[in-house]
């Protein structure tokens, strides 16, 4: 019995096309989970990876749609994969709506992130009230400066004086344990399960369906 004969998936060009798509998001989200593994990251830095994938879910989206496979190269050398695009197009704008969904808590403390993860370039106007005054302290300590290259963020943070800094020091530590990298990861990769292709059906569906709510 030849390959066609025991595997009639592989003359399905169809097929062939939703296969090729599956390597190539697969591909991109294993990337994604090397940056989330990196050790002592913080929340926010692994927040900043899953901001720029769903970013990049747009670019592709977008490309795709103009039957641009840059970013695609398995599929891009299938025969079908323009006549299949929207398929596509709608399986990434899936993807990146799941992903604003899971990850909408971080949305509402972004900026509160953004502060303790670089407390050195924050504009102290646009900092809460109770925070502006020791961040202007801060900015302008050539001693914290120079702690804030050498140690880790939240070394940085417990360094600080409890005197001076007691506002920005409780909100690091906030901040710093408001969520694990566990969290993080087990949100990105519970976001997009994609169904083994069906012999009657042969296309990919990005099921979200019996996936556990936040």
């Amino acid at each position: 019995m030849g390959k066609s004969e025991e595997f009639p998936e592989l003359s399905d060009t169809n097929w062939l096309c939703d296969f090729a798509f599956a390597v190539d998001i697969f591909s991109h989200m294993n990337e994604l989970n090397v940056k989330l593994q990196g050790k002592d990251q913080f929340a926010h830095d692994m927040y900043t990876n899953v901001r720029a994938f769903k970013s990049k879910l747009v670019l592709f989206s977008r490309q795709m749609s103009n039957k641009s496979f840059a970013h695609f190269p398995t599929l891009a050398v299938q025969k079908e994969a323009a006549r299949n695009a929207k398929k596509y197009c709608k399986s990434l704008d899936d993807l990146h709506r799941e992903f604003c969904r899971r990850f909408c808590d971080f949305e509402k403390i972004d900026k509160s992130l953004q502060l303790v993860s670089c407390p050195l370039s924050q504009d102290p106007e646009s900092a809460p009230q109770e925070l502006q005054l020791e961040l202007i302290d801060l900015q302008s300590d050539s001693v914290s400066k120079e702690k804030f290259k050498s140690l880790k963020l939240n070394d940085f943070y417990a360094s600080l004086n409890e005197t001076a800094f007691p506002n920005l020091r409780r909100t690091a530590q906030k901040m710093l344990v408001l969520f694990g990298s566990t969290y993080v990861c087990e949100q990105t990769f519970s976001v997009m399960k994609i169904n083994k292709a069906h012999h009657r059906s042969k296309e990919i569906k990005m099921n979200s369906s019996t996936l556990p709510e936040v």
